[in-house]
């Protein structure tokens, strides 16, 4: 497939996959003319390397991910991006818990509800861990 053809399917701008070939990401087998020529797995490539962008890998760690000529994948750093996704989500679902409690609190003021305070203090717990 030339760059254009890889562009048009995958919607990806053909500055980007020049950008991915320059980081190493993909790999051209070519030209034709003045167009780049990709293999037949490239939209694969670019499926697997958006799956990681989007589960938030940086382009670096996919890039150490893939084997130099297919596409092996490291079990052990795709458990390790879980572990640290589930943490996320964790800290994402006690954030939602709290905003809800506060917005929906009978209390009249909810700086002054028992609940509300709990997570006040979890969150400044967490501040002080991160700065530590």
């Amino acid at each position: 497939m030339d760059i254009s053809e890889v562009s048009k399917t995958s919607g990806l701008p053909a500055s980007t996959l020049r950008y991915y070939e320059e980081k190493g990401l993909i790999q051209s087998i070519g030209r034709h003319g003045l167009k780049r020529l990709f293999p037949g797995n490239i939209l694969l490539r670019l499926s697997l390397i958006a799956l990681g962008q989007k589960s938030g890998f940086s382009l670096e760690e996919i890039k150490s991910m893939f084997g130099e000529k297919n596409l092996t994948i490291d079990r052990i750093k795709l458990r390790q991006k879980a572990d640290e996704l589930d943490q996320k989500i964790s800290e994402l679902t006690a954030m939602r818990d709290g905003l809800r409690h506060a917005a929906n609190c009978s209390h009249p003021d909810q700086l002054d509800c028992p609940k509300f305070q709990k997570y006040l203090k979890v969150a400044q717990h967490k501040i002080k861990r991160e700065k530590s």
